[in-house]
């Protein structure tokens, strides 16, 4: 029984792209939008996507014909679009804590995902103002320095946050332990603090947000007691309990996932968290039940904090990827995401 339409649920499109490139070829933006638009479960279809702006599938041209162009492929497949995805890293950007060329790169690259962004909206197809970023610099690098490096960060952030502010967009920094920081709950919220700007908020992965649990790359962070075994469900959800009680209040984007407790990544996706299949056995999360503390308030309530959610599958392999009944598996837990924690409108 599907019981709600809110919130909205979507496809990814970055993980034809992201961990791809070397060992297996790229999967298009083309194939990605038949997959989302094929499936369905119940009848019910995914309802659009979260698009990164990568070259390898669109270019990061905020030009009209290049917003015309995005425009009429997904929406030529009966798709929306919702979050973007800023091409941050080097070569369109910079590192968040790095030279001043580097922090000048990073704002410009924020800069025309945000005009992309609006002048998507603006089209009518996009339903969304979130931009995705992160530090765009590794854990090693960020703790030579911690408290400047923060700073730095922040400063690049607020000028980000300025620029994107100017068409109407909000960020959202993503909690991946890769990241310098960001690689754990309380490195994420002293830059978040930090940054200052009502425009900034945190975009909850179920994948990589669990793993600050564990104190992956942040051990002094850690939130389980230390002798935690998976099969002590009450205390995982203590620390879930912990954990979104510390974020939620700033989570503006979610990503619904599944991971199985371990890391995994590839180039500068090194050790984060893995994404699984909703159907994999060694998944850890509830998905449907443990995506409720992220999604509901402290009453239990849904807290609407956003129109819709996302799955994130990066770095499946191409042969899981082009099976349709993967994108069909991934509809099916999405919908009881929704069912077990969503509203009507």
């Amino acid at each position: 029984m599907n019981t709600y339409n809110r919130p909205k649920l979507h496809n990814a499109t970055w993980p034809g792209i992201v961990g791809k490139g070397d060992q297996e070829p790229i999967i298009s933006l083309d194939e990605l939008l038949e997959k989302t638009a094929a499936a369905e479960v119940d009848g019910i279809k995914f309802d659009g996507v979260d698009l990164g702006l990568f070259e390898a599938h669109v270019k990061l041209d905020p030009s009209d014909d290049n917003i015309k162009a995005i425009a009429d492929k997904i929406g030529g497949y009966g798709l929306e679009i919702g979050t973007l995805v800023a091409p941050i890293w080097p070569p369109d950007g910079g590192s968040a804590m790095g030279t001043a060329q580097d922090r000048d790169k990073f704002v410009e690259a924020v800069r025309k995902s945000a005009q992309i962004g609006s002048k998507l909206r603006d089209q009518g197809i996009r339903t969304a103002n979130v931009i995705r970023i992160d530090s765009a610099t590794g854990v090693e690098q960020w703790a030579q320095n911690p408290v400047e490096n923060t700073k730095l960060i922040a400063e690049t952030f607020r000028r980000a946050c300025d620029v994107a502010a100017e068409y109407g967009e909000r960020l959202a920094a993503e909690g991946e332990i890769c990241w310098g920081g960001m690689q754990s709950w309380k490195t994420m919220l002293d830059t978040l603090e930090q940054v200052d700007r009502d425009n900034i908020g945190f975009q909850a992965d179920m994948s990589h947000t669990f793993l600050y649990l564990l104190g992956y790359n942040a051990p002094q962070d850690r939130i389980l007691k230390p002798d935690f075994t998976w099969d002590d469900r009450e205390e995982l959800e203590r620390g879930l309990e912990f954990l979104t009680s510390k974020l939620r209040p700033w989570t503006i984007d979610f990503h619904v996932a599944q991971n199985d407790g371990t890391v995994f990544g590839s180039g500068s996706h090194d050790k984060t968290g893995r994404h699984c299949l909703p159907t994999d056995p060694n998944g850890r999360l509830n998905i449907a039940k443990d995506a409720g503390y992220w999604l509901k308030d402290e009453n239990g309530n849904p807290s609407k904090a956003f129109n819709h959610i996302c799955w994130d599958g990066c770095m499946f392999p191409n042969e899981v990827m082009h099976q349709q009944q993967t994108w069909n598996d991934i509809l099916k837990a999405l919908i009881d995401v929704r069912n077990a924690n969503g509203w009507t409108v």
